[in-house]
């Protein structure tokens, strides 16, 4: 398990914890086989009933590390990257997210699988696949447009434009807004309510939730992740990745 991916268990609620503030809780490859990891744990013990994932109080996540991106390229669909995503995408139980701060790319496309979202008001979600020269993951180009209709995702999807807390409770991607330094306490609290029913009840009835879309969401995972890996590995991405971490314009005249 990754130190920056820190787990407890109590109150039957699985909580895991982002811990890299030093780069904004960025996903590395370390990170997401961590997080897969804390997955399959929380699926394997009888004793939980609810999966709790956050941040801090200032940043969910910054998204992906895009120098371990680039020096670590996911190979196929056993990569790190999508064993996570399968694992968020086809939990059993609740999976409930609070999130402050930051919440870029995947950031905002795994809360498309929780079940419970609560933001914090200092909130502030952005989908900038297309200027990295990728395109969306986690299911995001069928659950988005699904959530809030085409000519609005598209928006978010192809223009990255950003959005904050009450617009994200607005289209439904949001269950409440809460004030940041009772965020986690809430969410915490809500965890605990899951846990309290009948969990059997509470499993069947999730499956339910998502049954129709199961297909839909599998095929968009399989047809996103190869046009990702495809995508990382051109030179459009390369230069766009290397601008933005040299802090310059990109430049894609020549492609």
């Amino acid at each position: 398990m990754s130190a920056q991916i820190v787990c407890d268990t109590q109150d039957h609620v699985a909580l895991i914890q982002l811990q890299r503030p030093e780069k904004k809780n960025a996903l590395s490859t370390a990170m997401y086989a961590a997080l897969a990891d804390a997955f399959a744990a929380a699926q394997a013990d009888t004793s939980v009933r609810v999966i709790l994932i956050q941040g801090s109080a200032t940043c969910f996540t910054a998204g992906n590390d895009l120098q371990d991106f680039l020096q670590q390229p996911p190979a196929g669909e056993s990569a790190p990257v999508f064993r996570f995503l399968q694992a968020i995408a086809t939990a059993q139980l609740p999976v409930v997210a609070a999130v402050a701060g930051p919440a870029v790319g995947i950031g905002t496309t795994m809360l498309l699988h929780c079940d419970l979202v609560y933001a914090a008001a200092n909130a502030r979600f952005q989908l900038p696949f297309v200027s990295l020269g990728l395109v969306p993951e986690a299911a995001s180009s069928v659950l988005f447009p699904a959530l809030i209709g085409y000519q609005r995702a598209a928006e978010y999807l192809l223009l990255g434009q950003p959005f904050d807390a009450h617009q994200a409770q607005h289209m439904g991607l949001v269950n409440a807004v809460i004030d940041a330094e009772g965020l986690l306490a809430h969410a915490m609290r809500v965890a605990r309510q899951l846990a309290a029913l009948p969990p059997g009840a509470l499993r069947a009835s999730k499956n339910l939730l998502k049954r129709a879309q199961h297909t839909l969401v599998q095929d968009a995972l399989h047809s996103e992740g190869a046009e990702f890996r495809a995508r990382l590995a051109m030179p459009e991405a390369h230069e766009a990745l290397r601008a933005f971490m040299e802090k310059r314009p990109a430049d894609f005249s020549r492609f």
